[in-house]
This record gives structure tokens, sequence and C-alpha cells, in this order.
């Protein structure tokens, strides 16, 4: 037990001398870099005041550029790269095997929902329906002969039965020829524009092969896909910039729909834009979101290179009295060249925004 107290008491020790020891070299590291800092800038004085005396243009003060800042907004973007999309943008194919006949749209011509854009040929169909229509009404007639009689309760019920049978029977494959005929008329199941026609006359068509499709572009979106480690900061009603590079033209307007299920392939997440109708959009034109997922409406802005990042730390320069001194920052976001600074230099300070390179702490200026 005495041993466990000597070894706590020692290590007590050790750590209350180590952590002196740390603060006494803080200390005096801080202290030599403010001599540093006030030699070089005795050094610039007498230089000045020896160039003076002598008569004699300074030649060491290095031109820069300064700007005095003041606050502005800062914002950052995700960019993501997107694509227009149609609700109602579908390929219209043939629903039964047989020659085109008859085409009797082209591309550019609106149609309505239902409207026969194409037919295959029904020939045989129609030959079909000749012999059932015949048939039909033979046992029409036999039927009403039948009901007569066992109306009067003449002959047997089965006969009665079996003509009513065949009635229906024929009734039915009758239904089912009409629904057969109908299929060999390609209609458009929407109100639009053709945009293609790969059918063409005599061709064998088939309900794999596309047909006509139709497009309409009253109800244009926007999709994109974005990383999922942007999913607790994109919102439904964001507002969107969106370019679209091809024809030059940028809109705003807002997310109308963010998915809630992550794709495991490629881990992303869809968000969906609703456009409405734009004449100079068309489905699969390539457009690029920008959904601001940080805004700061007051803060320091510069541009991202005047902002030194070394192993001392982070700073800028600023003139003093025609006296380049670097000055501390804490940096946020940047986007695009541009960089957030969230403490360490105050309004209207004049930072040195070119000729930075070549200068040191302590160093001569002018903007002349």
């Amino acid at each position: 037990m005495k041993k466990l107290i000597y070894i706590s008491i020692i290590s007590l020790f050790v750590s209350a001398c180590s952590s002196d020891e740390l603060t006494t070299k803080k200390a005096e590291l801080t202290d030599l870099k403010k001599q540093e800092s006030e030699i070089k800038a005795k050094i610039a004085t007498l230089e000045k005041e020896v160039a003076k005396l002598s008569g004699k243009k300074i030649t060491n003060a290095q031109l820069v550029a300064i700007t005095n800042i003041t606050k502005t907004s800062f914002s950052h973007f995700i960019d993501v790269q997107a694509k227009v999309d149609a609700d109602e943008n579908v390929t219209v194919n043939s629903q039964v095997p047989g020659a085109v006949t008859v085409i009797n749209v082209k591309p550019g011509t609106n149609v309505s929902k239902g409207q026969v854009l194409a037919e295959i040929d029904n020939a045989t169909y129609l030959k079909s329906l000749d012999e059932l229509k015949s048939a039909r009404e033979f046992a029409n007639t036999v039927y009403l002969k039948q009901k007569n009689l066992w109306d009067q309760k003449i002959g047997t019920e089965i006969q009665f039965l079996q003509a009513k049978n065949t009635l229906e029977s024929l009734d039915k494959k009758l239904s089912t020829l009409y629904q057969q005929i109908e299929m060999t008329k390609v209609k458009s199941p929407i109100t639009g524009v053709v945009d293609e026609v790969f059918l063409k006359l005599g061709q064998m068509a088939s309900p794999g092969m596309p047909g006509i499709r139709v497009v309409n572009t009253s109800n244009l979106k926007i999709k994109a896909d974005i990383a999922e480690s942007y999913i607790s900061k994109v919102k439904m009603g964001d507002e969107v910039e969106i370019n679209f590079p091809d024809i030059n033209q940028t809109i705003k307007a807002k997310l109308s729909y963010v998915g809630k299920v992550i794709d495991p392939l490629n881990r992303t997440f869809n968000v969906e834009i609703n456009l409405g109708g734009n004449s100079s959009l068309h489905p699969n034109m390539v457009a690029v979101l920008k959904i601001a997922d940080y805004t700061n409406p007051s803060t320091f802005v510069l541009p991202a290179n005047v902002v030194q990042i070394t192993d001392e730390g982070t700073y800028v320069f600023v003139n003093e009295n025609n006296i380049a001194r670097k000055k501390n920052v804490n940096i946020g976001k940047n986007y695009k060249g541009t960089i957030e600074i969230l403490e360490g230099i105050n309004d209207n300070d004049p930072i040195i925004t070119t000729g930075y390179q070549d200068i040191v702490d302590g160093q001569s200026i002018t903007n002349n």
C-alpha cells in the first residue's frame, strides 16, 4: 500500500514538472517571437531613416496591392451533375407481331391520348371476324327458335341450353377478336409530341421492338444523385441554382423531392426539381446543380490563395504603416477560390492581396 502511495506521489510530481516545463517553453517561444517582430520593425525603420538621411531611395520595399476588407455573405455549395427528365416520356410499341401498314404521324406531330399513331396488318383478324359474325348470326337464329319452343314446353331443355351456350361462346370469341384487332393499332398513351418514329412501312413489328416515342414536355423535372455524406444537409424546399451549359442558361428553383433511401451500389440518394414546361429544355439535357449547404450572411471573405496555411499556423499579411505583418486567422469553409475568415481580422483591415508571396513578416512594403 505504501509503495502504491509513493508511486502515485512520484507520478504527480513528474507530471507537474512536465507541465511547468511546457508552460515555460511556450512563454519563452512567445517572448522570442515578440522580440523578433520588434527587431524586424526597428530594422525597417532604421533602413528608412538611413535612406532618408543619405538621400537614397528605398530599394527593398516590396510592391503589393492592399484591400480594405469588409463583411459580406458567404455560401458553400454542393455541385452536382444532373439531367432533365420528363414525367411522360414513353416509347409506344406494337402489341402484336405483324407488318406495318399505316403510319399516321411524323416527328413533331402533336398527338392526344388514345390517338392511333400506326397500324399493323390485321387482314387475318378481319377474315376471322367475318367468319365469326356469320357463325354468330346462325347461332343466334338457332337460339331464338329453341327459346321459342322451350317457352311453349316443346323440345328438351338440353337443346335449349346447347343453343344458348353456342351463342354465348361465339359472343366471347367475337369480343376477344375485337380486342386483338384493336391491338393492331399503335395508340398514344399520353398527350404530347412525337419525338421519334422507329417504325417503317412494310417492316415487321413485334412487341419487343421500339415503335414511336412520344414526349410530354409540359411537365419537366431535374433528376440527380447526391453523395450519401450530404443527406443531412439537403432538405426539400432548399433553393437550387440550375445551370444548363449547352444553352448557357441559369435558373433558380427549389427541391421538390429528396430521396429517403441510400442506393447500396453507389451510396447516393436522389433528388428531384419540378420545372413545369420550358420550350428551351429537352429530356436528357445535362444540368449542373448548385445546392447551398452552408450560408453565413455576415463574415469576412478572402481569395483562398491570400491565406497562408503552414505548420506554424494560418495567417494573412496586413499593412501596418507600410510594414507587412502576419495576422493569425481562423478559417471556415472555402468554395471555388474563396475562403471564409471566422476570427483574426477586423473591419477595414488592410489585407495584402497581391505580392504576399514575396514578403516576410516585418518587411517594408509599398502600394504606390
